[in-house]
């Protein structure tokens, strides 16, 4: 099956999922006021969802194993599209809550899904180019999100939040079903879950976002509903370092990705370009809503010109990438972001900010296609569902942290606009971090990839 086909019926069914997260949380004050829910309820919404979705993420390397990858992207989709349709047709909060959770978990499996399936599919050609296509929809979701959100929001019920994810999810779902070929399925030999392995990482992941959320809800850390699940998240994630490296079994997610250099480094540059990104997108509507006096749409609006820098630097970024190697797009994107986040702090006018945001959105966008493809190169066929996790974990705390870090600075300062303004300098500050891990980076492009020439065996049991 060409690539470009593969691609397309993939990223069909993540936009949903993409989309959904900013668009529940422009309409968490309608759901509370609808559901006649007190707040704390309602931040579940989106807490349930989370704590699923970083759950799932460990299970991938091994159900693509075990069903193959045809069939887990199916089940993935039905998860998703089914969880949607049941949070539409909820009747009390804690039915929402419940299937938010089912949502969360198939929105955990897809993304790591996706990415395994295109990279294997690859056959060794130059990634920079496929990075370009899988993180279209990353890029411009968060962007767009709000705007569709406030537009259900201020235009109809608030079961349309979940239900604009169903016609989309149908459609995505008969692609698949008829196009995808069967030898997705085929993809190496199956091998025994690690149970132990699961038990520790997944509640830990689950308990570490849980933490952090808690952090930006309480607006300190020195809280126990923070401290606590962040105790379990250090605690579980050692036991489950501590477990691989004795374990004779295929572990879920295999430590030894991170004895590549490379590997090392994007994960860290994942992390945080999740920081960076996910940080700022908390900061950035608020900015204009509270600073600046727009409504959510207007809000949302404005924020429209970080999505264009995205799409004007993807088409001819992916074939630089392969051309120059990653290193250099890395540091390069990161003074861009940090350019364009630093007139923010400096409180410019409306018309010099959304210029900044073109500019920030083309910077982020050259981090995250870089990374994402410097961490695939030379790896093992069979090592490649393994990275799909890792990286997204990466993210996926990374992500967290940074919102929730942000949210205690910016209500420390008592959220005024010089509030924001010191808020933003952290974050050209978390920016600039990047800038150590990304001289790890291969500063050339390696000729070809072995990662999808190897043999499909999963990695050896030690």
């Amino acid at each position: 099956m060409r690539l470009g086909r593969l691609a397309a019926i993939l990223i069909a069914g993540v936009i949903a999922p993409i989309l959904d997260t900013t668009i529940v949380n422009v309409a968490l004050g309608t759901l509370g006021r609808e559901l006649r829910a007190p707040v704390a309820d309602v931040q579940w919404v989106v807490t349930a969802y989370l704590l699923a979705l970083a759950a799932a993420i460990p299970l991938t390397g091994w159900s693509v194993a075990r069903f193959g990858g045809r069939r887990m992207w199916l089940v993935s989709l039905a998860l998703f599209l089914g969880g949607s349709a049941l949070c539409a047709a909820a009747w009390n909060i804690g039915a929402l809550v419940a299937f938010r959770a089912v949502q969360g978990f198939g929105a955990g499996l897809m993304i790591p899904i996706m990415q395994t399936l295109l990279v294997q599919a690859a056959h060794g050609r130059p990634l920079g180019r496929l990075m370009a296509t899988i993180s279209l929809p990353a890029l411009v979701g968060p962007i767009f999100g709000p705007v569709v959100g406030g537009l259900i929001v201020g235009h109809a019920s608030w079961r349309w939040v979940f239900l604009v994810n169903v016609p989309v999810c149908v459609v995505a779902l008969a692609l698949a079903a008829w196009k995808l070929p069967a030898e997705l399925d085929d993809r190496g030999e199956a091998y025994r879950l690690d149970v132990i392995g699961l038990a520790l990482l997944s509640p830990g992941l689950a308990a570490g976002i849980y933490g952090l959320s808690q952090v930006a809800n309480r607006g300190t850390a020195a809280d126990a509903r923070v401290l606590v699940p962040l105790a379990a998240f250090v605690v579980l994630l050692g036991a489950f370092g501590w477990h691989t490296r004795r374990t004779r079994a295929v572990p879920v997610v295999d430590l030894r990705l991170f004895r590549s250099r490379p590997f090392a480094a994007a994960s860290a540059l994942l992390f945080l370009a999740g920081l960076a990104l996910f940080g700022a997108m908390l900061l950035l509507p608020l900015y204009y809503q509270q600073v600046r006096g727009a409504s959510v749409v207007t809000a949302g609006l404005l924020l429209v010109p970080q999505g264009i820098g995205s799409l004007l630097v993807r088409p001819a970024l992916g074939r630089f990438i392969d051309r120059i190697g990653p290193r250099a797009v890395v540091l390069a994107g990161v003074a861009l972001t940090l350019a364009g986040t630093v007139p923010f702090a400096l409180g410019w006018p409306e018309w010099a900010l959304a210029a900044a945001l073109v500019v920030r959105g083309g910077g982020l966008t050259g981090v995250l296609l870089a990374v994402m493809t410097a961490a695939y190169e030379g790896l093992e066929r069979s090592a490649v569902p393994h990275a799909s996790s890792a990286t997204r974990i990466a993210q996926q705390v990374g992500g967290a942290f940074g919102a929730a870090v942000l949210a205690v600075i910016l209500q420390h300062q008592g959220g005024s606009a010089a509030a924001f303004r010191h808020s933003f300098w952290w974050a050209a500050g978390f920016t600039l971090l990047a800038v150590a891990p990304a001289l790890l980076l291969p500063a050339r492009a390696p000729a070809a990839s072995p990662a999808v020439t190897a043999p499909t065996a999963p990695l050896p049991a030690r």
